[in-house]
C-alpha cells in the first residue's frame, strides 16, 4: 500500500495483512505492552469535519506507537484562506511521514495523495469512509471467523459508511444486503464497481426497499445516522422519509439468534436505533468503536514504518 484512499484499491491479502497486524496491536495493548513502531514519526491529520472517534483514535494511535500526531484544522491553516491543495501537499510532504484527511470533498484526498510525497489516509470524505469499513470488518471477524458465511445487512441512508461496507464485503467474499428507501440508494458508481469485485470472491450484493427482507435470517444488522454532517436543513424530511427503517427489537428479531448490531457513531438514539438495542446483550457497537483504534494503528505503521 502506498495510500489508503479506499477499500476497493486494496485486495484482498492486503486486507488480511492489515486485520492481522491490528490483532496483534490490540492484543499487545490489552497485554500492557509497549510497541513503539512509528517513534519518531509525525502524522498530519487535517480536518475539514468535527470529530470525536476519527481524531481521538489516530491521535492516540499515533502517540501509542511512538509518534507524533499534529492536528491541522482547516480553519487553523492557509488551507481556510485559499491556499491550494497542490501546494499544501507538497508543503506537508517535506515536513512530516504521513497526512490524515477528514474531508467533504473526495477529491481533496485524492488530490493529497497525488501530489504530496507521503502516504495518506482517507479519514473520511463525503464518499467514502474506508477506516471505518475496515473496522467494521475487523469486528465482524471477531465475531465470526468465516466472513464467507457471514451475511451483512445495512439498513437506512445509503451514505459513506454503506459504500465502504459495500466495498468490504465485495473484497472479502461477505454477502450484504442494502436497505433503504427510494432515493436513498447508494452511488449506482459504487454499486456497479462493488459488483465487479464481488464476482472474485463470490459475495452477493443485494438492494432493497423492504428493510424486512434485507435483515432476514442474517448475522450482522448494521445502521447509521439518517442525517449526516452538511444534511441538517433535510432532517425533518429524512426522518419522516427513514421511519420505517430504525432498528429496534422486532427487526432484531428477525435476525438470526446470534446476530450482532453495529452502529459507526455518533447514533441519534430513538431515531435510526432503540436504546433498547444500542444498549443490549447483541449489540457490537463499542467494539467496533474500540477496534477504530487498532485497525488504524495497523494501517498507520504499515504505510510509515520503515
Amino acid at each position: 500500500m502506498q495510500h489508503l484512499i479506499s477499500i476497493h484499491d486494496l485486495d484482498q491479502d492486503q486486507i488480511r495483512e492489515i486485520f492481522d497486524l491490528a490483532a496483534d496491536l490490540k492484543a499487545r495493548q490489552h497485554r500492557g505492552e509497549e510497541h513503539r513502531l512509528l517513534a519518531g514519526k509525525t502524522l498530519a491529520m487535517i480536518f475539514e469535519k468535527p470529530s470525536t472517534r476519527t481524531r481521538v483514535s489516530f491521535e492516540t494511535g499515533m502517540a501509542q506507537l511512538g509518534g507524533h500526531p499534529l492536528v491541522l484544522n482547516a480553519g487553523d491553516t492557509q488551507l481556510g484562506r485559499g491556499e491550494t491543495i497542490h501546494d499544501t501537499a507538497k508543503v506537508l510532504g517535506r515536513y512530516v511521514d504521513g497526512i490524515m484527511a477528514r474531508t467533504f470533498a473526495h477529491e481533496t484526498v485524492l488530490d493529497l495523495a497525488k501530489y504530496g510525497s507521503v502516504p495518506v489516509i482517507n479519514g473520511l470524505t463525503d464518499l467514502l469512509h474506508p477506516c471505518q469499513g475496515l473496522a467494521d470488518y475487523f469486528t465482524i471477524q471477531e465475531r465470526f471467523p468465516d466472513l464467507g458465511d457471514v451475511t451483512v445487512s445495512y439498513v437506512g441512508d445509503g451514505n459513506n459508511v454503506t459504500h465502504s461496507l459495500l466495498y468490504g464485503a465485495a473484497k472479502l467474499g461477505c454477502d450484504i444486503r442494502v436497505a433503504t428507501p427510494p432515493g436513498y440508494e447508494p452511488i449506482a458508481d459504487v454499486i456497479a464497481t462493488a459488483k465487479r469485485d464481488a464476482e472474485a470472491t463470490g459475495a452477493t450484493i443485494s438492494l432493497t426497499h423492504d428493510p424486512k427482507e434485507a435483515v432476514d435470517g442474517v448475522q450482522v444488522i448494521y445502521t447509521d445516522t439518517w442525517t449526516s454532517m452538511g444534511q441538517e436543513d433535510e432532517a425533518k424530511q429524512r426522518r419522516k422519509d427513514l421511519a420505517g427503517f430504525q432498528v429496534n427489537q422486532a427487526m432484531l428479531g428477525a435476525a438470526a439468534p446470534e446476530a450482532i448490531v453495529m452502529h459507526c457513531l455518533p447514533a441519534h438514539r430513538g431515531e435510526e436505533i432503540t436504546d433498547e438495542v444500542m444498549d443490549g446483550p447483541q449489540a457490537a457497537v463499542w467494539d467496533e468503536a474500540e477496534n477504530r483504534l487498532h485497525v488504524q494503528k495497523a494501517i498507520m505503521v504499515l504505510l510509515m514504518r520503515d
